[in-house]
């Protein structure tokens, strides 16, 4: 992807999502040269505007950042020959809308396209330093039960201050098991030094937890890191129940920087159900599908919080149209440490697992029996 062009950071004041009404110029090809982007922000600079690019897979749009209600300047837009139209777009999310332009965005995560083929997230919730040969085993496992990408804790948020809040040794570890297995990786961030390490090291996917969804500072932190990458983030949704249009909204904050590939991860809320480590929210993906076009990856793990009830809430995750599910494993849970003794399931569940929600993503797309096989 190439990078935005510099200056176009939205601000507070002028901003891609505090204000109801944006305007996206569409060029006629898939991208502007740098002499037509230079044409482009020569007019909207004599209006008082900048130009934010938006760096989709297959087509780049231009957002104009500030006061875009000038008529004369729409004029001049649109008559400029490489120009396809200008859009006006009335919603609160100009970017993650499902009517919105980069609604035929696809977020790649390694070889997986999501919303072609059900992806599979797994591995440890936290990555001991002491023992890196439990999270390496883990990872050839979870390969070979079917999972495309890796999951592993190098910093954790921790209720408990003395609690294990994890260690920065433990990103050498997660790099080497993606390196071993050639599966991409997924890693949750939480200020800006675990940002620029988890980017030097080449971290695929950058993970916002439950307790940092709603931390616009953070959030904005990471749109600024990743603009201009292939880097993905997940965010999980928001650890106290709140508006999906919330939810939504936090996803703004990362995309309106330039890089739209945002995955949402639904992983319960609470108030938790009893019996249940929180409130499982799966059901809410078709509501979500209903506004935006951003994949939706399930965590069951944290949903319900034990490895027993993993299995039927990733089954029922994927019957409600999750793109992917987002899984704790582990070679030995009772020799892990973190939420792994209690939630991660063992790899021969995982395959299971697997096997079985690949079937009804099969079934929920229509194909033939021969595909869900």
């Amino acid at each position: 992807m190439g990078r935005g062009s510099a200056g176009a950071e939205p601000s507070l004041g002028q901003s891609l999502f505090f204000n109801h009404i944006t305007v996206m110029i569409l060029p006629k090809p898939n991208r502007l040269t740098p002499e037509q982007l230079s044409e482009l922000t020569a007019i909207v600079t004599e209006f008082g505007c900048k130009i934010q690019p938006i760096v989709g897979t297959v087509r780049t749009i231009y957002a104009i950042v500030g006061d875009e209600r000038h008529e004369l300047m729409i004029n001049r837009l649109e008559g400029l020959p490489f120009v396809d139209r200008v859009d006006t777009i009335q919603s609160p999310h100009k970017l993650m809308d499902i009517k919105s332009d980069l609604a035929t965005h696809r977020v790649r995560v390694g070889s997986v396209n999501l919303g072609e083929e059900l992806l599979v997230i797994a591995g440890q919730c936290t990555i001991d330093p002491k023992n890196p040969n439990y999270f390496l085993e883990t990872a050839q496992a979870v390969k070979e039960a079917g999972a495309q990408a890796l999951r592993g804790g190098v910093w954790k948020p921790r209720t408990n201050p003395y609690s294990f809040q994890g260690d920065a040794r433990s990103l050498e570890i997660l790099m080497d098991a993606s390196r071993r297995t050639g599966l991409p990786v997924v890693t949750e961030v939480m200020e800006q030094e675990h940002i620029n390490l988890a980017l030097d090291a080449g971290v695929h996917v950058l993970q916002i937890g439950a307790r940092n969804a709603l931390n616009y500072s953070l959030l904005r932190q990471v749109g600024r890191a990743i603009a201009g990458r292939t880097t993905a983030v997940m965010l999980k949704r928001s650890i106290h129940l709140g508006p999906l249009n919330e939810f939504i909204s936090a996803a703004e904050y990362i995309a309106a920087f330039g890089n739209p590939n945002v995955i949402l991860c639904p992983r319960g809320t609470q108030p938790g159900l009893d019996g249940y480590r929180n409130h499982p929210d799966e059901s809410i993906t078709p509501l979500l599908k209903e506004r935006t076009w951003a994949p939706v990856v399930v965590d069951p793990s944290h949903s319900v919080g034990k490895a027993a009830y993993v299995p039927a809430c990733a089954l029922a995750a994927v019957a409600y149209g999750a793109d992917g599910l987002c899984i704790e494993a582990h070679v030995n849970p009772s020799h892990g440490i973190g939420d792994d003794p209690k939630q991660a399931v063992t790899p021969a569940a995982l395959a299971d697992i697997i096997s079985q929600t690949r079937a009804v993503y099969a079934l929920r797309r229509g194909q033939p029996a021969a595909a869900r096989a």
